[in-house]
């Protein structure tokens, strides 16, 4: 059983993103759910992690070079085994939705927590992520009062222009279907 103590996830590996900052509002309740795979559609590497951590080199791959001066972090990384990396503890802001808005309030990252999987628009999840997902969630809404099940919500949700992850290949029957 999953549980938040001091801001972290008991049982998830930490390692310290500095992509984030203070938030000006402590009411979290917004959960995003993104995706994210480094280079593109590329999986078991820790290319995500040093991207979150400002420590990719660029000379690495070619996409490097394109999102080397990128700032961006989230809460947690939910890798294609289930493993979980924690990267900004839930009392902070991860700089995860960049330009966003909710229901009329903008920037999402002040009142959200982003969970990154590692995947694509168009690879299916494993079973492994949807189970700590799951586990995941059922935490944060018991933790975090005001994050409500009608309060997940996709990247694509909040900066529609923009962004199209989880994409077609997470399925949101699935994973809201398996929540109690």
């Amino acid at each position: 059983m999953l549980e938040i103590k001091d801001n972290l996830l008991v049982g998830a590996n930490f390692k310290q993103s500095p992509n984030c900052s203070e938030r000006l509002n402590q009411d979290i309740s917004l959960l995003v759910i993104h995706n994210i795979s480094l280079p593109p559609n590329k999986f078991g590497n820790d290319f995500v992690e040093k991207f979150f951590q400002n420590k990719l080199n660029p000379n690495e791959h070619p996409y490097f070079k394109e999102i080397e001066n990128l700032k961006v972090s989230c809460h947690l990384f939910i890798k294609r085994d289930g493993s979980i990396i924690q990267f900004v503890p839930f009392n902070l802001k991860a700089w995860h939705a960049g330009v966003s808005i909710y229901e009329g309030q903008e920037d999402c990252n002040e009142f959200s927590i982003g969970i990154e999987l590692e995947g694509a628009d168009d690879i299916d999840y494993t079973e492994e992520q949807y189970e700590k997902l799951k586990e995941v969630t059922e935490v944060l809404l018991d933790k975090y009062p005001l994050m409500k099940k009608h309060r997940i919500v996709g990247h694509s949700d909040i900066a529609p222009s923009r962004k199209t992850d989880p994409g077609p290949s997470f399925s949101w029957k699935k994973y809201r279907s398996s929540l109690s």
